[in-house]
């Protein structure tokens, strides 16, 4: 939306500097039936109390038209334990916003996706821990969680909704990528996002458990690329290796502030998913700001933005403004400062204690996972878990 002095709610010089947030993730909550031991929601979660009311989101998804956001994804937690999510998919409609609902489908019915679907929802992805049910519900904590996720998979094919398979992938099921691709394959899954885990939060209380062996991920690099030449456009394949064998950091959600912002249960807004993890930021909350102002004028979001921050070698660096210096989540867990050089970087002094750590943590043979739950997790695997966890 324009006026004469401004486009979407920010001033020309706040658009010339960092443009125009493209995607949002809304995280509606924390709450989650599933204990996914890499979960990138924080340790410490928002309880439903603290989080953001239906009327807050409806405005919450006005702002951010208005601000020219072009996609929000709904997500959790568990977005469907919102009983108000028809509500906020036909609000995002009803502003032109593309809408992506990321489930685990475990409480999924064909009828409620079918109200989702009456509603405007325009896109599903749903996260898959195995190509079988054994493991995929050891992993997830919910017994008979894979089945369910198989079933709701046809029913947003059957709706003629795209369908995203998102697989999140460690040395615990890797082995099995090329029953996970010819899964997504048989779901009719248009896109498939091989997400290696990354460690923040949950998953790096878990790194020794989830770290892959190098021969593991060599194996999945070429596992990939056949199945690209094999299927070309019949499945977009997404995959990114892990930061802790890479030479050069990943340009980190398109960079600190720059395309991309979350919206926490409680409101805050990060540049990222996993921010909350640098505990030495304070971030604003859509409770007391207007998106606009929060968008130009956070401390948090400018931290970071750019360029003009970064130490050397980064500062001196040719790919600086390719990657924008990698993750700044990632180089606060490894290195305690998040101003430092992503040690992903081979130029960065902590790079090779990364790859180390990745060779001695993958060696481990551990499958003992600190859970996702509310108290802070258990060291004992579950086997078995009760269907109502969570």
């Amino acid at each position: 939306m324009m006026d004469g002095d401004t486009m979407g709610g920010l001033s020309p010089a706040a658009t010339a500097r960092f443009g125009i947030p493209v995607a949002v993730l809304a995280e509606i909550t924390h709450r989650c039936p599933l204990q996914c031991p890499y979960c990138s929601n924080p340790v410490e979660m928002e309880r439903a109390q603290a989080e953001l009311s239906t009327e807050d989101w409806l405005r919450v998804l006005g702002e951010l038209a208005d601000l020219g956001v072009l996609q929000v994804h709904f997500s959790g937690g568990e977005p469907l334990v919102r009983r108000d999510l028809e509500r906020l998919v036909a609000r995002a409609a009803e502003v032109g916003l593309y809408t992506n609902l990321i489930t685990s489908a475990v409480t999924l019915t064909r009828e409620r996706l079918a109200a989702l679907a009456e509603a405007g929802l325009d896109h599903v992805q749903i996260s898959f821990q195995s190509s079988e049910e054994g493991l995929g519900n050891r992993i997830g904590g919910y017994r008979k969680g894979h089945a369910k996720k198989l079933e709701a998979a046809t029913w947003v094919r059957d709706l003629d909704l795209p369908l995203t398979v998102n697989a999140v992938m460690h040395r615990q099921n890797l082995h099995q990528l090329p029953e996970i691709i010819e899964m997504a394959v048989a779901l009719d899954a248009a896109r498939l996002e091989v997400a290696n885990v990354q460690y923040y939060g949950w998953a790096l209380r878990n790194r020794a458990a989830l770290m892959p062996t190098l021969a593991q991920i060599e194996t999945a690099s070429a596992v990939v690329e056949a199945a690209r030449a094999r299927l070309g456009p019949r499945l977009v394949i997404d995959y990114v290796e892990p930061d802790y064998y890479a030479a050069r950091p990943k340009k980190c959600m398109g960079g600190w502030g720059r395309q991309f912002f979350n919206i926490s249960p409680s409101g805050k807004v990060l540049p990222c998913h996993a921010a909350e993890t640098i505990t030495a930021l304070d971030f604003d909350s859509v409770r007391d700001r207007p998106l606009a102002w929060i968008w130009e004028h956070s401390h948090a979001l400018n931290l970071y933005r750019g360029t003009d921050w970064m130490p050397e070698p980064c500062r001196g660096c040719a790919h600086k403004e390719e990657d924008y210096g990698g993750c700044r989540c990632q180089a606060f867990a490894l290195t305690g400062e998040a101003g430092a050089t992503d040690p992903a970087c081979a130029l960065s002094p902590r790079h090779e204690e990364i790859f180390a750590a990745a060779l001695r943590d993958s060696a481990t043979g551990s499958d003992r996972f600190t859970y996702r739950n509310f108290a802070g997790g258990t060291l004992e695997p579950v086997t078995e878990p009760a269907d109502d966890a969570g």
